[in-house]
């Protein structure tokens, strides 16, 4: 029986000091392996080593070694490879709806994934000042509980918020409750990333209606205890064909319509809607298309096609062109009477 306690301990500190020292490009000979572990308090013979690192590789552990003058061990393979590392991290800063606290918290975490060595090349992608973030500690509890009653099939309650201009307090854009503070009792049935914030789709109770909700801006939500409603209906959409037709989750009526499209757009088409959309070749030009999709008519859905100018034109329905028209002259009409 050994003497020194931390003995006892002897593999688990050497799997921390291969998997914190060492990778590819990084790795430790014996001599330098027993010197870490001396600083646990923990002795080691050469021969020792060589079966304590067999041991760690029959464990799973992919433990390789170089050998130049010396030997040098170090990892080959992770759970996660550095480029997916730095995937993540990236994913993290570009997020809105994470605050700028938790970007750091969580890129602290996907940094210990790695050796010390490769975690400083994730440091040098952590640049988060000045990004806009928002400063809703509570999303990440609001994500869950919303997961726990989807998994229950039980509805929710909470309170929705909408920003309003308060030129009297210390911040002059602040979050107010909607409707006088009306208590919002929905049955959630996904969840939906897009545009950089959180939104859950539901079904309202109050109105009967298939929509849909920033999470960041939902406050006190609990889980009742009534089944979810709204089956139905949802089983009539198909919820990711529902958020591409959905222009930065604005509501909007559902209509179908028609397109004619320049085809050096093939691109924008294909990420806003895939690759799967109805299109025919445009029989009066051989320069554009005919796309057929289903989309949540809003206004930023005219804005969306507003931006794309002359290369595409909503040939039908009638309705809906004439209603862009007099949208795009309403935003003309402000233009025209300023003074230049």
């Amino acid at each position: 029986m050994a003497k020194n306690p931390m003995q006892k301990q002897k593999l688990l500190y050497l799997m921390k000091i291969m998997l914190e020292k060492t990778d590819e490009t990084h790795g430790l000979t014996t001599e330098e392996i027993k010197k870490e572990l001396a600083r646990y308090g923990i002795s080691a013979e050469r021969k020792s080593l060589y079966d304590d690192l067999r041991v760690l590789e029959v464990y799973g552990l992919d433990i390789c070694s170089e050998k130049t003058k010396t030997v040098r061990y170090y990892i080959g393979s992770r759970d996660f490879q550095i480029s997916e590392l730095k995937l993540l991290v990236d994913a993290i800063q570009s997020s809105k709806f994470i605050t700028q606290k938790k970007s750091l918290e969580l890129i602290g975490k996907l940094e210990s994934l790695a050796s010390e060595n490769e975690a400083k090349l994730l440091q040098n992608q952590v640049i988060i000042s000045n990004r806009v973030k928002t400063d809703n500690e509570t999303i990440y509890y609001n994500v869950d509980r919303l997961h726990d009653a989807i998994s229950a099939n039980l509805s929710v309650c909470f309170y929705y918020n909408k920003w309003v201009l308060d030129f009297g307090g210390t911040k002059k854009i602040k979050l107010e409750r909607r409707h006088g503070g009306k208590l919002y009792r929905v049955s959630p049935w996904a969840l939906c990333w897009d545009d950089e914030n959180y939104y859950l789709i539901g079904f309202d109770e109050d109105s009967g209606q298939i929509r849909h909700y920033r999470v960041d801006k939902m406050e006190r939500i609990n889980l009742t205890e009534n089944a979810r409603k709204g089956e139905e209906q949802f089983k009539k959409i198909d919820l990711a064909e529902y958020s591409k037709s959905t222009f930065s989750m604005f509501a909007g009526e559902r209509e179908s319509i028609t397109l004619r499209v320049h085809k050096n757009l093939i691109g924008v088409i294909a990420d806003r809607f895939g690759r799967d959309v109805f299109i025919t070749r445009d029989l009066e030009s051989r320069e554009h298309f005919i796309l057929k999709v289903e989309v949540n008519v809003s206004d930023q859905f005219f804005g969306w096609i507003f931006a794309l100018g002359d290369e595409v034109q909503i040939i039908s329905p009638d309705s809906l062109a004439r209603k862009f028209a007099d949208h795009c002259a309403k935003v003309m009409n402000i233009y025209r009477e300023a003074k230049v």
